[in-house]
């Protein structure tokens, strides 16, 4: 009996927990006229990836919309660890395809399964390059049609590089996370954090051209009451 009345209190206390919770919500933008993007001339130029080209493939550093909406943008609690659901958390897929990794900006928590799949009929390979102690450099080769392969990170790093070593114009930016508070503008420019206690935070925008290292903000999250922010990204 004294279990089950601790399990129902536990229960209850959760559920009061996430009834209080609120989002964070918000706009990033860009100021300042970004740098034209680079051509891609080794991926037009080979022989078998070139074949999916009939323009000229370009990078994508900055994808600005047309008020100047920044996406790619990973906006974080900042100081927050330890909270991560990772290991329960469904797991999330980068694809190469077109001998590109897509998305090529992407967060994760730690300990969540990355899953890489080879949408194209050439062989790449997977070449996970952490800066972080803790993150595990690995390497595997990728077959056409193989099966997906699977990543951890057991330590937050934020734009963790992987890269194909087959085809040395591809690569894609994994920022790694200890929390679930976190979310990758879009193409309009906007973010949501769902499912935050209420608390004062400092909240992080990061942009791996416009703000590596970050630019904060102060807020305070309330019981029930969606809290928004906008960061302004400069071109230095």
């Amino acid at each position: 009996m004294k279990t089950q009345s601790f399990i129902w209190v536990a229960g209850f206390a959760a559920f009061l927990q996430a009834a209080a919770a609120a989002d964070i919500t918000g706009t990033v933008t860009l100021t300042g006229t970004p740098p034209p993007e680079r051509p891609i001339t080794p991926l037009k130029d080979d022989p078998t990836c070139g074949k999916f080209y009939t323009e000229m493939p370009t990078t994508h550093f900055f994808v600005v919309g047309p008020n100047k909406e920044l996406a790619d943008v990973i906006v974080m609690l900042k100081g927050v660890s330890g909270k991560s659901t990772g290991a329960s958390a469904p797991a999330v897929m980068l694809d190469q395809k077109g001998c590109l990794y897509g998305p090529q900006i992407l967060a994760i928590q730690t300990n969540q399964k990355l899953l890489v799949r080879n949408s194209d009929p050439v062989l790449h390979n997977v070449h996970a390059t952490p800066a972080a102690s803790g993150n595990k450099e690995e390497n595997q080769a990728q077959m056409p049609g193989s099966p997906d392969l699977t990543f951890t990170f057991p330590a937050a790093e934020n734009f963790l590089r992987v890269k194909c070593d087959v085809h040395p114009w591809m690569f894609a930016w994994i920022t790694v996370v200890d929390s679930p508070y976190f979310a990758v503008t879009g193409k309009d420019g906007t973010f949501k954090i769902s499912n935050v206690p209420p608390g004062k935070y400092t909240l992080t925008a990061l942009h791996r051209k416009a703000a590596p290292t970050g630019m904060d903000k102060d807020i305070e999250v309330k019981e029930g009451e969606t809290a928004k922010v906008d960061f302004t990204l400069e071109i230095k």
